[in-house]
């Protein structure tokens, strides 16, 4: 996205050094997050190598859609020049620079804008980012001891299995319900909610896995990821 629809959603602003990588990480976060304003500021006027602090003002006023904007950045003096914008804004409240890893950090940013995070938990999302990892799995019968999970056994019918696209389309189904899902795949687990650990799984197609969820919404949480997995996570 170019700039904020009135979507309230958080949006996000990359700010890098280089042109080219703050348009390939707002790419790639973009597309795991169709709804949510991704804008990459990168470079200076001139188009060197560097930062430039009224492109990042401007961009924090365009991926604003009323609900805040989180600043993910490369180097520490993209970090300053994001700062100081901030500074100069009428509320600065409303934006939060955040110490993440760049790539990571935005996926997983973008990915809990899209499904309604607050500010905070969105910049929460891109500070996480660099533990989210798959956690060995516990013994089945662990699953018995919560008295109303729903598990489902699972089969990727798509060719490529929980690469970005699918675990970020599952990561978002799951941030619409009241469910704490966890997928399961050989000797790991991985919070279906996060897009980097569904991705950790390395999970290909062809495979089955095991989901897992209580809460409210379990059974319906089941249900939608069992129906993406049918339809091939629409890749």
């Amino acid at each position: 996205m170019t700039a904020a629809s009135d979507t309230g959603r958080v949006g996000l602003v990359v700010v890098s050094h280089s042109d080219m990588l703050a348009n390939g990480v707002a790419e790639l976060a973009g597309q795991m997050a169709p709804e949510v304003a991704v804008l990459p500021v990168g470079g200076t006027e001139e188009g060197g190598l560097g930062t430039d602090y009224g492109s990042v003002v401007e961009a924090l006023a365009d991926a604003d859609s009323g609900a805040g904007v989180v600043v993910l950045y490369d180097l520490g003096s993209a970090k300053m020049t994001a700062e100081m914008a901030v500074e100069s804004a009428d509320d600065p409240s409303r934006y939060s620079v955040v110490d993440a890893p760049l790539v990571e950090g935005a996926v997983a940013a973008a990915v809990a804008a899209q499904g309604g995070a607050s500010l905070a938990d969105v910049a929460a999302a891109a500070e996480g980012a660099s533990g989210e990892t798959p956690v060995a799995a516990p013994s089945r019968p662990a699953l018995h001891l919560v008295p109303d999970a729903v598990s489902a056994e699972v089969l990727l019918t798509n060719e490529v299995g929980l690469h970005a696209r699918p675990a970020a389309l599952l990561a978002r189904t799951v941030a619409e319900l009241d469910a704490d899902v966890v997928v399961r795949y050989g000797d790991e687990e991985a919070n279906a909610a996060s897009v980097l650990a569904l991705m950790g799984l390395s999970a290909p197609g062809g495979k089955t896995i095991t989901v897992i969820a209580t809460g409210k919404d379990a059974g319906e949480a089941v249900r939608r990821i069992e129906e993406l997995a049918e339809r091939g996570f629409d890749d």
